[in-house]
C-alpha cells in the first residue's frame, strides 16, 4: 500500500471562512506557510 489514506491527511481551518481544508499534493512544500484555503479567501482576508 503506498502513500497516505485521505482521511489521516493533515487539516487546517481557514481564518476567512473558518472551514477546514485539507493537505494537497500542489502544497506538498508549503504547507507550513499555506493559511488559505482558497484564492478567494487570500483576497477577502481583510
Amino acid at each position: 500500500m503506498r502513500g497516505v489514506k485521505k482521511t489521516n491527511l493533515p487539516t487546517k481551518q481557514c481564518p476567512v471562512c473558518n472551514r477546514p481544508f485539507t493537505w494537497r499534493k500542489k502544497w506538498e512544500l508549503n504547507w507550513d506557510k499555506v493559511i488559505y484555503c482558497s484564492k478567494r479567501c487570500r483576497t477577502e482576508k481583510k
